[in-house]
């Protein structure tokens, strides 16, 4: 009779162990983070494009749009111009992800990862090996169909999905 009296006491004190512990996806006093329920973003936080349409596609106006959907007419929608667009920022699991990519001919010359996953240590580690890996097959892609940095499936999810929306908002393909 001893024994399954501390057996239940042990399994009721592990349970409540158990249900009581926080993950990261939760904020201060055990509430669900805006990252871990996929509410939007800070107002913002979606494209622009920000430089100039040549050849199949004009410019109205230069300037920046949000939303993804930039400014274009004529052609077959695509640019052979030059500026830089920012893709939206896309919530993960672990923090936000941004980038903004250089276009120069109607070619990405260069990829900046504006926002990543910061948290903590182990974020940063993380990041400083799989971002320059992405950068470098989106330069040799010049598209968003990249491959997943192993070990950083989620950051290299935000990357992908931000880095279209700036191919998009620079009417890229």
């Amino acid at each position: 009779m001893r024994r399954i009296t501390i057996w239940l006491l042990s399994t009721v004190a592990a349970l409540v162990l158990l249900f009581s512990y926080r993950t990261s996806t939760m904020g201060a006093g055990g509430g669900t983070s805006a990252i871990a329920s996929g509410s939007d973003g800070p107002a913002g936080s979606g494209s622009s494009w920000t430089g100039t349409d040549d050849g199949s596609g004009s410019s109205s106006g230069g300037g920046s749009s949000s939303g993804g959907s930039g400014t274009s007419s004529g052609g077959n929608g695509t640019s052979s111009g030059s500026g830089t667009a920012t893709g939206s920022v896309a919530q993960t699991r672990w923090g936000p992800v941004q980038v903004r990519i250089t276009v120069s001919n109607g070619k990405i010359t260069d990829v900046t990862a504006v926002r990543v996953p910061d948290g903590n240590h182990r974020d940063q580690e993380i990041n400083d090996y799989a971002v320059p890996i992405l950068r470098q097959e989106a330069l040799a892609a010049q598209d968003a169909r990249i491959d997943t940095v192993s070990g950083a499936t989620v950051t290299s999810d935000g990357y992908r999905e931000s880095l279209q929306s700036a191919i998009d908002a620079a009417h890229l393909k």
